[in-house]
């Protein structure tokens, strides 16, 4: 009997956490940050659904915040196991914790000045530190046993460097089960990574959902990419990416290059305004294991789309500041991607009223996030504590999206369902899930679930 508790998103895209229990064996899949209204999200995120020092071990599926943020947390509350993942993971998770560390931080200070009352982040710096001390590494295909009883291995998922669909062994003989997390699944074609790997047939699936109504390929993403920066740059706008540093960042990158080397963007500045997208950058310049064949090609040939010849990234608060008062048309990469925190804070308020301006949203934006307000269009946003005009045009490009879509997921999921006897729909907003969950059964697979968070399920 294999029991699964659904600790985060469930029901939302956010705070990636599952409980995998299997005899006195418990292992963890996935703890990320909780994300959206304040202190909803410092509650849901302080209090675990278990206790983490009877976790035996944790699989991380990637270094993205909402499935790795709060692992601080999490050991500082007694968890003592070990963290496994891919190597590109563990050096991004390293980057990307410290970097949270010092949001939180920089965060509470700021909520305790404008209320007048001392808030406690939720970690900093020096909480992460014993949470490296726990990572061990296992490449791709290789075996490895996290817990007693159970056997896990990690195919390539295609969302992130180093993210990784995971597959639990657990009994023996004709009792065996196996279970498989996809954590976050990569769109497919996509540049710079490989696609998402297939896996054999499986008993049991977690898999995500976040597109699951939708479908990306309705969309020319690289022409209305090269529409949308034109047509800006021509009225001599500014374009504004709210981007996660890890990953999305180096897309944008990616893409910025290729039209550049087409000849079918104008000359136009480029910043990259985020420390770890730096940081991020310079950790996928060391795991050349994880680019597809077109990258790592381009790389050869001396072509890196990264290079600071290419891309002007600002190191300082002051660098970033400096372009509010820039002249003429340029495009800002910043963070974070979901506009809730970070660097694009400053260039929102600064750059939301200009009716020439474009604020471009190349992924999904949770629910109870300013990026989510922007894309309704309202004529006022509050951000950092003020009222600002939206005069700049908002549009969002799904096609950039990390993850795969609805017939992504569907080809990827029905040859791993062959057995399958139950498919739990994770990290989507309700009407996502449900609509994919309807899908499916359209499909002939009856029994697909879509937990609550804090709900048990018992497979046989």
């Amino acid at each position: 009997m294999i029991r699964l508790r659904f600790c985060g998103a469930a029901r939302t895209v956010t705070g990636s956490m599952h409980l995998v229990e299997a005899g006195d064996t418990r292992v963890l899949l996935d703890c990320g940050l909780y994300q959206g209204r304040r202190e909803e999200a410092r509650r849901i995120n302080r209090e675990f659904l278990f206790p983490p020092r009877d976790v035996h071990a944790l699989l991380l599926s990637h270094a993205h915040i909402d499935h790795c943020g709060n692992l601080p947390t999490l050991v500082r509350a007694g968890f003592g196991g070990t963290i496994w993942c891919t190597p590109a993971t563990a050096d991004l998770v390293r980057v990307m914790l410290l970097d949270a560390a010092h949001i939180q931080k920089r965060d509470a200070e700021g909520v305790s000045r404008r209320t007048g009352s001392h808030v406690e982040p939720l970690y900093v710096p020096a909480d992460v530190e014993p949470v490296l001390r726990l990572v061990r590494t296992c490449d791709y295909h290789r075996a490895f046993q996290p817990a007693p009883g159970m056997e896990a291995r990690f195919n390539d998922a295609g969302h992130i460097l180093g993210s990784a669909v995971t597959v639990l062994r657990m009994g023996a003989g004709a009792a065996t089960r196996r279970l498989c997390f996809t954590g976050d699944l990569g769109h497919h074609p996509a540049p710079i990574l490989r696609d998402p790997e297939p896996i054999e047939p499986v008993d049991v699936v977690i898999s995500e959902c976040t597109y699951g109504a939708r479908s990306h390929e309705t969309e020319d993403t690289r022409g209305r990419f090269r529409s949308l920066i034109g047509e800006t740059v021509e009225r001599g706008g500014k374009v504004i990416v709210p981007a996660f540093s890890l990953g999305r960042t180096q897309m944008i990158l990616y893409l910025l290059n290729e039209l550049r080397r087409a000849g079918a963007l104008p000359p136009v500045p480029v910043f990259v305004d985020s420390p770890l997208a730096m940081s991020a950058t310079e950790v996928s310049r060391r795991h050349p294991e994880c680019f597809d064949d077109a990258m790592r090609a381009m790389l050869a040939r001396g072509d890196d789309p990264f290079d600071e010849a290419r891309v002007r990234y600002l190191r300082t608060p002051e660098e970033s500041r400096s372009l509010n008062s820039w002249r003429g048309s340029c495009v800002i990469v910043a963070a974070s991607g979901m506009c809730e925190s970070g660097r694009i804070l400053h260039h929102l308020k600064h750059q939301l009223p200009d009716p020439r301006n474009l604020v471009l949203m190349p992924g999904f934006q949770a629910e109870h996030t300013l990026g989510r307000r922007l894309l309704g269009r309202p004529p006022l946003v509050s951000v950092l504590g003020d009222d600002v005009r939206v005069g700049a045009r908002i549009e969002s490009l799904a096609g950039l999206s990390a993850h795969a879509d609805r017939s992504g997921l569907t080809r990827w999921l029905l040859p791993a369902l062959r057995r399958a006897r139950t498919v739990f729909l994770v990290h989507g907003e309700p009407d996502a899930a449900e609509s994919f969950g309807d899908h499916l059964r359209l499909q002939g697979f009856t029994d697909a679930r879509i937990p609550a968070r804090g709900e048990l399920a018992e497979v046989a």
